[in-house]
């Protein structure tokens, strides 16, 4: 029986609602399930008078609680009844078959919620990104989506950051990691690494091999009472280093005389911009424009970069440029409208907000920043609907408190 079978049999008919907080789901996708599905969504209501089949307990709820102190004295009656079934969330994902393909409903972050979380610039999350340090697990309309694996693997970065390293150190750190284990692409991820200050360790055995190539006995990982101080093993050059590569003459003269292309292009400036050589990255972004034509991620990178160095005038343009050749460009539509928020063009800067949910209506970050145009443009009302927008699509978000605390003012 397919997993698609299992699931009509399991909720066909039923009404179902869910108390605490989802895990693996927004409101909206649970909802969007089981009607899909062919059950009926409860809300309130229908939990405090027990008008429903099954109650799904979610799995992020913290801090965790009984589940009866979720429930409703009628709805705790019904259960013991046998008229209402309670399942966890984990439970319920294993009943519709669907815990072999969970990927589809894990939380995930923009590059925007990312920067926020680990308290870095939005510039580090894209340089991480463009060098495949962390992947997105899907990309709608050019926006990245990054799961919690890769949330993991962004957050061991963020620690070397904020120990002193800078990125070129770490990135250097992990390519010379990388020579100890040559089918492994990215060892942030895929191997046992641990972070100790600006430090990348990879762990082998029972040691814990350094980047230059030494060997650290772990003697944590031992079984003894004693405890040593830490031993440093040399590991013999000869052993590690491969013949360093030869370059002839005719390669040396070809690499500078020949004209670059607009990919050799893109790859140079992001290069210069990596090193905070802005200004040159700049002219060789303009450089690849002018070489190939109009792109949209390039007028994007070239946008973001003017940002960075203050002309906001400037980036504004290319951000208009990018939706103009790619109306689909969502980030490129909602970074235009924190840029026309900015500078209080709040009609026009809420005018791209909505642009970008036409083409993305569960872009989380679009909602957020439209919520606050509308606050600030005095029109409550609409921004409310966007603040439980944006906080039924990423309740886990950074700026997330931020949107419960607007939801309970307009109580008070």
């Amino acid at each position: 029986m397919s997993g698609s079978d299992v699931a009509t049999k399991s909720i066909q008919g039923k009404r179902i609602a869910f108390v605490g907080k989802l895990g693996g789901l927004t409101k909206r996708e649970f909802q969007q399930l089981v009607r899909q599905e062919g059950g009926f969504v409860c809300g309130r209501k229908d939990l405090e008078t027990a008008d429903v089949d099954l109650i799904v307990i979610g799995a992020d709820q913290w801090p965790p609680v009984d589940p009866a102190r979720l429930l409703t004295s009628a709805v705790q009656d019904a259960v013991a009844a046998g008229r209402v079934e309670i399942l966890t969330e984990t439970q319920w994902w294993e009943q519709l078959g669907l815990m072999e393909t969970d990927h589809h409903v894990r939380r995930l972050y923009t590059p925007a919620m990312l920067a926020e979380l680990l308290d870095v610039s939005i510039s580090i999350i894209r340089r991480w990104h463009r060098r495949g340090l962390i992947i997105p697990t899907r990309e709608i309309h050019r926006l990245p989506y990054f799961d919690f694996q890769e949330i993991s693997t962004a957050r061991r970065l963020a620690e070397m950051l904020a120990a002193g390293a800078s990125p070129q150190a770490i990135e250097q750190r992990l390519a010379e990691l990388a020579r100890f284990v040559p089918d492994v692409d990215r060892p942030l991820s895929q191997l046992s690494v641990i972070v100790e200050g600006k430090t990348l360790l990879l762990r082998q055995g029972e040691g814990l091999l350094e980047p230059g190539g030494q060997l650290r006995i772990d003697f944590d990982a031992l079984e003894s009472d004693v405890e040593p101080a830490v031993e440093i093993v040399p590991v013999k050059a000869a052993d590690l280093d491969e013949d360093p590569p030869i370059l002839l003459l005719e390669q040396a003269v070809a690499q500078v005389t020949e004209p670059m292309d607009a990919e050799a292009m893109l790859k140079a400036a992001a290069e210069l911009e990596d090193a905070g050589r802005l200004e040159e990255a700049l002219e060789m972004y303009r450089s690849c424009l002018a070489a190939s034509g109009p792109h949209p991620e390039v007028c994007f990178q070239l946008a973001e970069l003017l940002y960075r160095m203050n002309d906001v005038g400037a980036a504004r343009e290319r951000y208009y440029m990018a939706v103009e050749l790619d109306e689909n460009f969502v980030e490129a539509r909602a970074n235009l409208g924190c840029v026309l928020a900015e500078t209080g063009e709040l009609e026009l800067a809420a005018a791209a907000f909505r642009g970008a949910l036409r083409y993305h209506p569960d872009y989380p970050d679009a909602h957020y920043h439209l919520a606050r145009a509308l606050d600030e443009l005095q029109r409550y009302e609409e921004g409310l609907n966007h603040w439980r927008e944006f906080l039924a699509l990423a309740p886990d978000s950074p700026w997330a408190e931020q949107a419960r605390q607007r939801l309970v003012e307009q109580w008070d």
